[in-house]
């Protein structure tokens, strides 16, 4: 098995506040990258008390479209959850994801398989279910530690800021 639908559905997301660690470069299918950047956000955070799971919600926020942007200059935020009154440090930085209307997707995936999950919530179920996608950041929220998980599965869930179309 490499990747399953477990469902898409539009849910009205609060706005939430991230602590995040940026990186500009190409990272497609990088797991070594996303690893490190994690590792350094997680290093930052646990002596601080701050990653209190399953609260401590983890996530990726990609903030252009590897479709126009080259992936030399594609930027992404590998973030938390954090209370507003959160401070940051060093290279950590804090942001307030906007709030608002999202398709939500749910998969159970390999490594190499974020792509097909991408593709399916773009390709196979915007073009059908009414709405159309806002020129808004997407992300990854991760639901699980794969290596600890007996299927060694990713379990994630893909969200793609969305407006109803007329």
């Amino acid at each position: 098995m490499s990747i399953t639908v477990k469902e898409v559905k539009v849910i009205e997301q609060e706005p939430m506040n991230l602590a995040y660690l940026s990186y500009t470069g190409p990272y497609a299918g990088d797991t070594e990258l996303f690893g490190r950047l994690f590792g350094q956000l997680c290093a930052w955070a646990g002596p601080k008390g701050l990653l209190n799971f399953p609260d401590t919600k983890m996530l990726t926020v990609y903030h252009d479209n590897p479709d126009v942007t080259p992936p030399e200059k594609s930027r992404i935020s590998v973030a938390m959850t954090v209370s507003p009154d959160t401070e940051v440090d060093g290279e950590i930085g804090k942001m307030t994801l906007d709030g608002g209307t999202y398709a939500v997707g749910s998969y159970e995936l390999t490594p190499n398989k974020y792509e097909d999950a991408w593709m399916h919530i773009y390709a196979t179920w915007l073009p059908t279910s009414g709405y159309a996608p806002l020129d808004k950041p997407n992300f990854e929220v991760y639901l699980n530690e794969p290596d600890e998980d007996p299927t060694k599965l990713h379990i994630v869930d893909i969200y793609v800021p969305v407006q109803k179309m007329n």
